[in-house]
């Protein structure tokens, strides 16, 4: 089952609104992403501490914008899905100096 087919207008007002959006393709499913937040990284750590596909269940539920919905529920797909959700989470460098 697909959902209504996501056109470019629909990704400039993700954009608008969310920021960076992503785009992960497995086969012939596709599913859009926002980038989490860090509720949503907090929460994910949260269920996520003793089972790490509980981390990746929670990043996809709270940061999914749309696409087809077997990314979330077939696990095959999902399995793909979750090998590339570490880098919808972007961490700048930083940089420590002692005074």
């Amino acid at each position: 089952m697909t959902t209504k087919k996501i056109d470019q207008e629909q990704i400039e007002q993700w954009k608008k609104k969310h920021g960076t959006i992503f785009q992960i393709s497995v086969e012939d499913k596709v599913c859009y992403l926002k980038k989490p937040d860090r509720k949503t990284l907090s929460y994910a750590a949260t269920v996520g501490a003793k089972d790490n596909l509980k981390f990746n269940e929670a990043i996809l539920t709270n940061c999914w914008l749309g696409g087809d919905e077997e990314m979330k529920t077939d696990d095959s797909l999902f399995l793909s899905v979750s090998t590339r959700l570490a880098e919808i989470i972007e961490i700048k460098e930083a940089e420590l100096v002692k005074l």
